[in-house]
């Protein structure tokens, strides 16, 4: 059942990725060949208006097929005769969607649990919060200068950031304070404050649940980006990735936990994993690398900047080895998905 479920929140979000590029092309009179669910083999297909609807073998992936995407030209309806900002519109949807799709499933998930502002329930004795007058009440909202809505970015912060001084910005009573605080080391290592935040979550009203949708996804994609610096500076390898095998393996795994704790557990852990899965596709589609939707806008806003475009031989060129570098990233990290299952 897990794995059934992880095969349609993975299939739902590329397909909505998808849609982006298909509605957009779509508005901007771009033929579009095929819109796909899946890779490989057709299972089945429609012909309707112009486009053949296919459901494929292998439940990863989609595509949006359009006509001379790759290809300069003129013909009537082909993606290299629309303008360059239309084709940026058309691009850019894909992961614009991902965004909108992680901002509606977390509108719904605060409007069902809550959210969790970033309030201190207690501070514990002895350690640099109490010492640097920090107290029950207190609200944080800043550390180093980054915005803080919610409890569990102060939670993440600290530990993405073990053993730096932290500039707290705090409000009491309406009134903003800063303190200077550097965290020490507790029984197990870890670098602490010693702070004690707010341990359940706060039913607003429906403007509130828009407004902590919108810093839900937030969070989503700066822990996207904490990762990938993290990734980048060597502090996690690439056999910390996960790739398909690994995200059904995880979300398989936070059913069977949330199942135990009832219905609205398992609904909510499993949009929760939705809204982080989208929000990750989304940012890593912007990334400038060939063959990503990022590395495709590279090459259309230099032809936005110099007003030609670049030789589509050489911009293909560039793709499929981009292409091929992540398939071979792809085939590491699925082997590395496999090992950690035995």
């Amino acid at each position: 059942m897990s794995i059934i479920i992880a095969l349609i929140i993975f299939s739902l979000i590329i397909l909505f990725h998808e849609f982006g590029h298909f509605l957009l092309a779509k508005k901007n009179g771009v033929t579009v060949v095929e819109f796909s669910l899946g890779m490989g083999p057709r299972i089945i297909s429609k012909d309707w208006h112009g486009t053949k609807y296919s459901w494929k073998l292998l439940p990863f992936g989609g595509s949006c097929m359009m006509l001379g995407e790759d290809e300069a030209g003129d013909a009537e309806g082909s993606f290299g005769s629309k303008s360059v900002w239309a084709r940026i519109f058309v691009i850019a949807a894909g992961p614009v969607f991902n965004f909108i799709l992680a901002f509606i499933l977390a509108v719904i998930v605060v409007s069902l649990r809550g959210y969790d502002p970033a309030v201190l329930t207690g501070v514990s004795d002895g350690f640099p919060a109490q010492e640097a007058g920090l107290q029950e009440g207190d609200v944080i909202v800043k550390l180093n200068g980054k915005s803080i809505h919610m409890a569990t970015e102060v939670t993440d912060y600290i530990n993405f950031h073990q053993g730096k001084t932290l500039d707290v910005t705090y409000k009491r009573d309406g009134n903003a304070y800063t303190a200077r605080i550097v965290p020490e080391k507790d029984e197990d290592g870890r670098y602490i404050m010693g702070i004690l935040l707010s341990a359940g979550y706060v039913k607003g009203n429906v403007f509130d649940n828009l407004r902590y949708g919108v810093y839900e996804v937030k969070y989503w994609i700066d822990l996207t980006f904490m990762s990938l610096k993290m990734l980048v500076s060597g502090q996690v390898g690439v056999k910390e990735m996960s790739g398909p095998v690994g995200v059904v393996s995880a979300i398989g795994g936070v059913y069977t936990q949330s199942a135990k704790r009832g219905a609205l557990a398992v609904v909510l852990s499993m949009l929760n994993m939705a809204i982080l899965l989208s929000a990750n596709i989304g940012v890593m589609n912007l990334l400038p690398i060939p063959a990503l939707d990022g590395g495709r806008l590279v090459f259309l806003i230099i032809e936005a900047v110099r007003g030609k475009r670049i030789n589509p031989e050489r911009e293909a060129m560039v793709h499929f080895v981009g292409l091929m570098a992540l398939m071979a990233l792809m085939v590491v990290v699925m082997y590395n998905d496999i090992l950690k299952l035995f």
